[in-house]
């Protein structure tokens, strides 16, 4: 069969745009199930018709293009693909949807985003040689860290992917004052953090607010992702208190406490009784050394954490630039002077011109969530 033709920039109709938008948005659905795979969504287009669609599920399962090809069956061939992520070349718990799509007579493809990285790149040469026309990448590698920021953040840099979370007022405020706890958003946003929290490995946070909040960090108001959250607290003094509520659920939940290497070894002792991994590391004159915390957190298999506060903890990472992604959930309220500032006195130090709005704003209820990306990750 003769090579078809590759093309990264072609003349695309508004309705290929269209179908491809569509594409995306469909591979959102497998959002906290597929880990630490890519979101992949595919539409199949005979005639001005679609015929088949479908997105990667579940990890070890078919990917999207494989489900769109099941059910269009035989009217696949001839068809047009539109793919949200350069189709798989490669042999893993699934055989390559490239070859997938050749064989079943797939004539033209067109793909928003190159997958990144050498085993998983590749595809649309299998495409082009099976005599497919392809058109792609249609999207910047923007789009593609957009739609999977922790995927394509580790393939790039290797290193977790750090996503800050926060609720503030109108006015800036995460709370009225310190050690008081404060409801900023309401119930909707709280069920979209649940639903944020299935797409990543771990979740932060820092001593202060373990003791205003007393949180679980599980996922509860929302269905569970494909693996447990393991919840990573720093308590530099080995502190915190034996009936805290995130000592429930341990075997479902891992707990790992990061303390400073001069904690009382009485106190690590208690806290390992109590079933958590507990991690001695070196301090500075800020805190625990949050390079030396990350570096643990790779080790342990992380590839992503979703922080949660508090403010200290906000700032201390914003200052090490090691957040990736701001979710910033604005309540149509106002807290006043005299509270707790989302950013402290960071504000100076965070480079604002870095981080860029990539996603529409959402309202949840009476909240907006914002979310912010840095640009040079």
């Amino acid at each position: 069969m003769n090579h078809a033709e590759i093309s990264d920039q072609a003349e695309l109709s508004r309705e290929d745009l269209a179908y491809l938008d569509w594409a995306r948005k469909i591979a959102r659905r497998g959002w906290g199930r597929v880990h630490p795979n890519p979101l992949v969504g595919c539409v199949l287009v005979l005639n001005n018709q679609v015929v088949g669609e479908g997105y990667h599920r579940e990890f070890g399962g078919p990917h999207g293009e494989i489900i769109a090809l099941e059910a269009a069956k035989s009217k696949a061939e001839g068809a047009t693909a539109y793919v949200s992520l350069e189709p798989c070349n490669h042999e893993g718990k699934t055989p390559p949807c490239s070859q997938a799509l050749v064989q079943a007579g797939v004539v033209r493809v067109i793909y928003g985003v190159a997958e990144p990285g050498v085993k998983e790149g590749g595809g649309r040469n299998t495409l082009a040689r099976g005599g497919i026309e392809v058109i792609g990448p249609v999207w910047d590698s923007i789009a593609g860290r957009i739609e999977n920021p922790s995927f394509f953040h580790v393939q790039t840099h290797g290193t977790p992917y750090i996503a800050l979370k926060l609720a503030l007022s109108l006015d800036g405020y995460i709370g009225i004052r310190g050690g008081v706890r404060t409801q900023v958003t309401g119930l909707d946003a709280e069920r979209e953090v649940h639903r944020l929290r299935t797409g990543f490995d771990a979740i932060l946070i820092g001593t202060e607010t373990l003791r205003v909040d007393n949180p679980r960090l599980t996922v509860r108001m929302a269905p569970h992702g494909r693996r447990p959250v393991r919840r990573l607290v720093l308590d530099a003094r080995a502190e915190l208190p034996s009936d805290a509520a995130i000592f429930d659920d341990l075997e479902l939940n891992p707990l790992h406490i990061f303390t400073h290497q001069d904690a009382s070894e009485s106190e690590i002792t208690r806290l390992e009784s109590l079933g958590a991994h507990v991690h001695s590391v070196p301090k500075t004159n800020l805190g625990l050394d949050l390079e030396s915390v990350m570096g643990v957190v790779q080790e342990l298999g992380v590839e992503s954490v979703l922080c949660e506060g508090g403010a200290k903890l906000a700032n201390s990472l914003i200052r090490k630039d090691l957040v990736q992604r701001l979710y910033l959930f604005v309540a149509p309220k106002t807290l006043g002077p005299g509270g707790i500032l989302a950013f402290g006195d960071s504000g100076e130090t965070l480079k604002w011109d870095n981080f860029i709005p990539t996603l529409a704003p959402e309202l949840h209820g009476r909240d907006t969530l914002i979310v912010l990306d840095r640009e040079s990750d």
